[in-house]
């Protein structure tokens, strides 16, 4: 198909973000103008309950609530050791999001006394929850502050989404909130861990990027502290509510080098540092790929395909390599639906292959002057990742629009892994640019 006529803006094409899968003008607006009009439940895969089983599952309803500081609340409140909470899919934090959460121990026999946490229910099970330990999210979303009155804009958001319907989806882009919703920098503190300068992770998460043209406490802590460097007078200046980068300073204040003072943080939120740099890559990849024109809804040679069910989840974590051998037979899986072209979350077991796909990892990874083996992160161990493969689109879900009088509601859910707000960008196209026309291609998203 032709080129997108719409450029977005640039603090998304910084994020990997680089095309839009839609070409339709859409209706600028405003998400999240609260936390109630941004509401996630989660489509969750229940632990198996048992009376005598010695794990907890909670299912909690949050308000303005991170998923990491929500667990480290829980944790405290309920007397468990850090990071003993578990849980298995992250929620933004401008939401009201529903989930659940799993720890070793009894239930609580009591409201959890947080702020603006609700708990639903808790039983007993045998086992509790692992990353990915779900289905999916159903979303509830209101957009208000349009550009255009809530008729035309409905009418507007639905031409875009018979078009994404007919191209087969919109590309599976990691959204914005998954480098950092405030400070986009969760990818940066990834880059140095995988190339092994956690001196460099760790000035990043403390002092990068302060909040574009903000000067609350902690944006200027930030800033004093990347002029000063003295951990012990940054925990005098940062706030209280900045936990995570005070753990930092605690350790950096006593003597401890860089990978011990980040080992003070949770598993789970040095993980995520990891796999957002690999997230990066892959939203740069994917945009390579459409600027290369490459087809997006079949294979190419070089390219992966995985396994996809009928609910348009990823069945297993194998992947099979396409060449020319078995290229008709990969396309036919593709076409029927079973199978889906995929991109690469790079690890140490990820091979850079053959063909235009392996030709835009190879130049990528020479950029970041890193390597898959740099993935095994011999200074964290524990951080490894041997990568995976990730769907290059996502098929288009039924989406329920309905027009109030000064907002638009929308309603869907999407698979685990996928991101309500790259769908929302498709409609609201919000800071997007008219691109340079291009002629017609066969390549098709």
């Amino acid at each position: 198909m032709a080129e997108a006529r719409w450029t977005p803006p640039a603090e998304e094409r910084a994020l990997g973000l680089g095309f839009y899968g839609s070409e339709a003008p859409g209706v600028d607006g405003r998400l999240k103008e609260s936390a109630d009009a941004f509401r996630v439940t989660e489509i969750s895969s229940y632990p198996l309950p048992d009376p005598n089983g010695p794990v907890t599952v909670l299912r909690v309803v949050s308000r303005d609530w991170e998923q990491h500081e929500l667990a480290a609340a829980l944790g405290r409140r309920l007397g468990l050791p850090p990071h003993a909470v578990e849980w298995s899919g992250t929620k933004d934090r401008r939401a009201v999001a529903e989930r659940l959460f799993s720890y070793r121990g009894p239930p609580p026999d009591r409201q959890l006394g947080l702020r603006d946490v609700e708990l639903v229910e808790s039983y007993r099970a045998r086992d509790g929850l692992v990353l990915g330990h779900h289905y999916g999210n159903a979303f509830e979303i209101r957009v208000g502050a349009l550009a255009a009155a809530p008729v035309d804009s409905v009418r507007a958001y639905r031409a875009i989404d018979t078009e994404l319907r007919e191209a087969g989806g919109f590309p599976n882009f990691f959204g914005p909130q998954r480098f950092g919703e405030v400070r986009p920098i969760t990818h940066d503190v990834g880059r140095w861990l995988v190339r092994g300068d956690p001196a460099r992770a760790v000035e990043v998460y403390l002092a990068g990027r302060p909040e574009a043209g903000a000067s609350g406490p902690g944006d200027e802590a930030r800033r004093a502290y990347a002029e000063h460097h003295d951990p012990a007078r940054a925990l005098r200046e940062f706030p209280p509510e900045y936990r995570f980068e005070r753990i930092l300073l605690d350790h950096l204040a006593r003597g401890h080098p860089p990978e011990r003072a980040l080992r003070g943080l949770s598993r789970e939120l040095r993980t995520l540092f990891v796999h957002a740099y690999q997230a990066w890559i892959f939203n740069r990849w994917l945009t390579a790929r459409a600027a290369r024109e490459v087809p997006f809804d079949r294979p190419v040679a070089g390219d992966r395909i995985v396994r996809v069910g009928r609910d348009g989840t990823v069945r297993g974590t194998d992947s099979v390599p396409v060449d020319a051998d078995n290229l008709p037979e990969c396309a036919d899986l593709v076409a029927r639906g079973r199978a889906g072209v995929a991109g690469p979350l790079v690890g140490y077991e990820t091979p850079v292959g053959p063909g235009v796909p392996g030709e835009i990892l190879e130049g990528l990874l020479a950029e970041e002057e890193v390597r898959p083996a740099d993935f095994r992160l011999v200074a964290a161990p524990d951080l490894a990742s041997r990568g995976t493969w990730r769907p290059v689109r996502v098929a288009e879900p039924p989406v329920a629009f309905a027009a109030g009088d000064a907002d638009v509601r929308l309603r869907f859910a999407l698979p685990k892994g996928s991101y309500a707000t790259v769908l929302l960008r498709e409609f609201l196209k919000h800071g997007a640019r008219p691109a340079a026309p291009r002629a017609e291609s066969s390549a098709a998203f």
